[in-house]
C-alpha cells in the first residue's frame, strides 16, 4: 500500500521534480552570482584574505570621478554607434540587392555569411596579423595605389577605427541575414499596387519596404547593440586597451580592474552600471519594437 502511495505520489508530481535540476542549476549560474555582486559592489574586497569592507555607495562616488571610466564609456559608445550605423547600412544594401533576381545570389549569400562562422578570436588574429605594418597585407594594398603604411593599432587616432573595421567585417553578415529574411517575408501584394500606381523604386522602398522592415530592422539592431557594448575579446587580443587607453571599452576595464588590480567590488558596480545602460537601450527598442505591426 505504501509503495502503490508514493508511486502515486510520483506521477502525480514528476513535471515539478523534472524542473528540479534546472532550478538548481539556474540558481548557482544565475541568481547566486547576482546576490553576490550585489553585496559586493557595496563592498571593497579582499581577493587574498575574502575580507569585505561595506563602504555603501561609495564604489559609484569614486565611478563618477573616474575620468578613465568615462573615456571607456566614450570608447564603447563611439564602437557601438559607428560599428553597428556601418553595418546596418551595408547590410541594408546588400539584402535588398540579393533580394532581386540577379545571377548566382545563392553564392554571394553563402559567401556573405563566412566571416560570421569564425569565433571572434580568430577574426582578430587574421586582422591583427593583416594590420602589422612593415609586412601587413592591408599596408601592402596601400602602398600599390601610392598610400603610405597605417600604423594601425599603435596609433590613438587609428586603433578604434581598426576594432570596428573587424567587428564590420565580421558582423555585417549578421545584420545582412536578419534584414534579407525580413524582407523575404513582405508580402507582394503592396509592391503590386505600388506598380500600377507608377511608383518608382524609391518611392517603393520608401513607402513600403523601409516601413514593413522596421521589425526586422529593430530585432536586428538591438542584438548587435547589445554585443557591442560588452564587446571585450578582439579589444584584449589585438591592443590590450592601448594605446594610451584608446581602445579601452567597459568590458576592458571592468577586466582590468577585477583580474589585474583585484578591486572586485569597484569592479562589480562597474559591472552593474553597465547593467543598467544595456538594460535601458534594449527596452527603448523592445518599446518601439511593441509599437510597429508585425505582418
Amino acid at each position: 500500500m505504501n509503495a502503490q502511495l508514493k508511486m502515486g505520489w510520483f506521477e502525480k508530481h514528476t513535471q515539478w521534480l523534472l524542473l528540479v535540476p534546472t532550478v538548481l542549476l539556474l540558481l548557482a549560474l544565475t541568481i547566486y552570482p547576482l546576490i553576490y555582486s550585489l553585496i559586493a559592489m557595496l563592498h571593497t574586497v579582499n581577493v587574498r584574505t575574502g575580507e569585505r569592507t561595506f563602504v555603501g555607495l561609495q564604489n559609484f562616488v569614486e565611478i563618477a570621478k573616474d575620468t578613465f571610466f568615462w573615456n571607456a564609456l566614450k570608447n564603447t559608445a563611439i564602437y557601438t554607434g559607428v560599428g553597428v550605423a556601418i553595418e546596418f547600412l551595408i547590410g541594408l544594401g546588400l539584402a535588398v540587392l540579393l533580394t532581386s533576381d540577379i545571377k548566382g545570389r545563392g553564392i554571394f549569400r553563402s559567401l556573405l555569411l563566412s566571416p560570421m562562422m569564425l569565433p571572434p578570436i580568430v577574426a582578430a588574429v587574421i586582422f591583427k596579423v593583416m594590420y602589422i605594418p612593415d609586412f601587413g597585407v592591408l599596408n601592402w594594398l596601400l602602398g600599390l595605389v601610392g598610400i603610405s603604411g597605417i600604423v594601425w593599432e599603435s596609433s590613438a587616432d587609428t586603433a578604434l577605427m581598426s576594432l570596428i573595421i573587424v567587428d564590420v567585417w565580421e558582423w555585417t553578415p549578421f545584420m545582412f541575414l536578419i534584414l534579407l529574411a525580413g524582407l523575404q517575408a513582405i508580402p507582394l501584394d503592396p509592391y503590386e499596387a505600388a506598380e500600377v500606381d507608377g511608383a518608382n523604386h524609391w518611392q517603393i522602398f520608401r513607402d513600403i519596404t523601409f516601413p514593413l522592415l522596421k521589425p526586422a530592422i529593430l530585432i536586428a539592431l538591438l542584438l548587435r547593440i547589445m554585443d557591442t557594448l560588452r564587446i571585450f575579446d578582439q579589444v584584449f587580443i589585438m591592443t590590450g586597451g592601448g594605446p594610451a587607453n584608446a581602445t579601452e571599452t567597459m568590458s576592458m576595464y571592468i577586466y582590468r580592474h577585477a583580474f589585474r588590480f583585484s578591486n572586485v567590488g569597484y569592479a562589480t558596480a562597474l559591472s552593474f552600471i553597465m547593467l543598467i545602460l544595456t538594460t535601458i537601450v534594449s527596452n527603448i527598442f523592445i518599446a518601439r519594437l511593441k509599437t510597429e505591426e508585425v505582418f
